[in-house]
């Protein structure tokens, strides 16, 4: 995967305003080698912790739009901040994880960076943090608000009986919600997948 490391005032870029000061004062308290990556499907960010010969390291999906890019970077120094304190001790996103994300997310929300409703979305959050922000629905339906449009939808969004291809190239057709997922059949294979109601597909008029 192609990486590029991140010129501090090139952070500006992808960043709400107002954020880069507090942000480069995390970054530089913990010395963070910080790279901007192509777009991951599997991931939107990743830590790695220090060793003798590299400081920690983060990296960030770079297609994110500003909110989520910052999200995400404060997942990821809430990991960093987690290792310094309990090193391999404890579950990634365990309690410990939970309550450095959770003051390092409030030191930004006090700047009020965000708009309105995804500032409620992410207080909202603060009572029961999910592993991820992709994995908190209410905040990934909001952040999508935010995305640059292009021809992708959520699944959620594809009325029932419709058609629809996934980045892969498989084309499924939208069946019904399943408690908090929505089953579809692939066509090729009539195999049965459940999707998550705010993962992104293209719609398709077959």
């Amino acid at each position: 995967m192609a990486k590029k490391e991140a010129p501090l005032t090139y952070l500006e870029n992808y960043l709400p305003e107002g954020a880069s000061g507090k942000l480069l004062e995390y970054l530089h308290r913990y010395k963070v080698h910080l790279t901007i990556t192509r777009s991951r499907k599997s991931i939107l960010g990743d830590y790695r912790h220090a060793t003798l010969s590299n400081n920690h390291r983060i990296s960030v999906n770079g297609s994110l739009n500003k909110y989520a890019f910052l999200i995400t970077l404060i997942h990821e120094i809430g990991h960093l901040v987690t290792f310094q304190q309990y090193g391999n001790r404890v579950n990634a996103h365990g309690k410990e994880w939970k309550l450095a994300y959770r003051r390092v997310l409030e030191d930004f929300l006090h700047l009020r960076l965000f708009p309105p409703d995804l500032h409620q979305a992410l207080l909202k959050s603060l009572h029961d943090l999910p592993a991820s922000s992709c994995s908190d629905i209410n905040l990934t339906r909001v952040l999508k608000n935010y995305d640059a449009r292009d021809k992708t939808v959520l699944v959620e969004d594809v009325p029932e009986g419709d058609h629809f291809k996934t980045p892969d190239g498989k084309i499924f057709k939208r069946g019904r919600q399943i408690r908090k997922r929505i089953e579809c059949p692939e066509l090729r294979t009539g195999k049965l997948y459940l999707f998550s109601p705010v993962y992104e597909v293209e719609p398709l008029q077959l």
